[in-house]
């Protein structure tokens, strides 16, 4: 039995068996979804020959150290921003083995949101060793905490597959 649902387990599942055939490894730098992509990938068997490392980001001061963030862009655009996701999948990618990164980070809720940041706001952004770097900013509501960080799962394995050109 997963621990996620059906169609966030599939996915995995595909992303674990098509980055394995091809030699491809990921690294994560996750802040408002504290792992769960890691740990959705890490669900899977064979995972080990895919999955580099996680870096669970949820500070500013943790994206400044693990990941590189600058402070410069935390003061000017926030951590949700897609300044900082871009800086997040750059840090994870170069701090890591992987050739491909994916970095979200957003407002969860149900608290946390304003009216230029909303509840539900999310920064997602991928980057590959070949040169691919992605970017989305989804909003997807008020939906709750954990469709919040379920939905960024689901986006955050879309750019996966695409940085990866799969």
């Amino acid at each position: 039995m997963s621990l996620f649902p059906a169609d966030i387990e599939d996915e995995a599942r595909r992303i674990v068996t098509e980055f394995a055939t091809r030699g491809l490894t990921v690294a994560t730098a996750e802040s408002c979804t504290g792992g769960l992509i890691a740990g959705a990938l890490t669900e899977i068997s064979g995972s080990s020959a895919v999955v580099d490392r996680g870096f669970v980001t949820y500070t500013n001061e943790a994206k400044v150290d693990m990941l590189g963030v600058t402070p410069a862009t935390l003061i000017a655009y926030g951590a949700v921003s897609r300044e900082t996701a871009l800086q997040m999948a750059y840090g994870a990618l170069f701090r890591s083995r992987a050739a491909v990164a994916v970095a979200v980070t957003g407002i969860a809720g149900p608290g946390g949101g304003s009216a230029d940041k909303p509840v539900g706001l999310v920064h997602l952004a991928a980057q590959s060793r070949s040169g691919t770097t992605l970017h989305r900013e989804m909003r997807y509501g008020d939906i709750g905490r954990t469709e919040v960080r379920l939905a960024t799962v689901r986006t955050a394995f879309e750019m996966l597959m695409k940085a990866a050109g799969l």
